[in-house]
């Protein structure tokens, strides 16, 4: 079969891919010459775009937890009836308001999404999905940088400083913290059979996983994107193959 005749059968395939996620999907990194947030132009979901059988549509957006893209998922859903799902959450639900800790460390604070709640709507969302005849696929957490995340939460304000650090007890209860979120998606991925990228050991096998992340210790940096992409590719060439296009797989599938 030609590529052309064979990029014609995907056409007609018209699988539709969908990214649900938080600003990582989004393609948010820190520009330290202009200091400020923006959006990657070579972030993981553009790569992608081209890669798959179909049309993939990125509804993720900056600051979303999982209560806010649940929302959003179950509306997008409804008028865009896509075939695959990508999640990609945690990294802002276990997230704390830290200027709030600042201010008064020995107050009570929560997470902006409880340990229990994050599982509970994580395994709602999987089923949500399943029940509408969509493939839901988890994406785990890219690890953070607990150092450099703790400087700038406390804005590397000494006072800052000293406040949350009474209240965490150490830096490496960030990572601790965010490790745990991270194992429940793992877990929930083996309670409901649903497949799982493994971010976080693509960055982890690297020899300083530090440098993939941006300044502020937590969102990946281009050359991280490009780690995230070539896991999420790879997930597809060995797991879903005729979701590829131009792979031995399609070509065989098309047939």
């Amino acid at each position: 079969m030609h590529m052309n005749e064979e990029r014609s059968v995907n056409a007609e395939l018209g699988l539709k891919y969908m990214v649900s996620g938080d600003s990582i999907s989004k393609g948010v990194v820190y520009d330290e010459a202009r200091s400020k947030y923006v959006i990657l132009e070579d972030n993981y979901v553009s790569l992608l775009q081209g890669k798959l059988t179909g049309a993939l549509r990125n509804t993720a957006r900056f600051g979303n937890t999982l209560l806010k893209g649940f929302g959003n998922l179950k509306r997008d859903v409804l008028k865009e009836k896509p075939d695959v799902v990508l999640i990609e959450y945690g990294g802002n639900d276990c997230d704390f308001h830290w200027e709030e800790i600042a201010n008064d460390p020995e107050a009570e604070h929560n997470p902006k999404t409880a340990f229990p709640a994050f599982e509970r709507m994580l395994l709602d969302m999987i089923d949500f999905l399943k029940n509408q005849g969509i493939t839901p696929i988890l994406m785990s957490l890219p690890p953070l940088n607990a150092d450099n995340y703790f400087k700038w939460v406390s804005g590397n304000n000494p006072a800052s400083e000293v406040n949350i650090m009474k209240f965490l007890g150490s830096v490496t209860k960030i990572y601790w913290w965010q490790e745990r979120y991270n194992s429940t998606i793992i877990k929930v991925a083996e309670a409901t059979r649903t497949k799982i990228i493994d971010v976080r050991g693509a960055f982890l096998q690297q020899p300083d996983y530090t440098q993939f992340i941006c300044r502020d210790g937590i969102h990946p940096n281009k050359e991280g994107h490009r780690i995230i992409f070539d896991k999420v590719l790879d997930f597809f060439r060995t797991t879903e193959p005729h979701l590829l296009l131009d792979s031995p797989g399609q070509a065989l599938h098309s047939r």
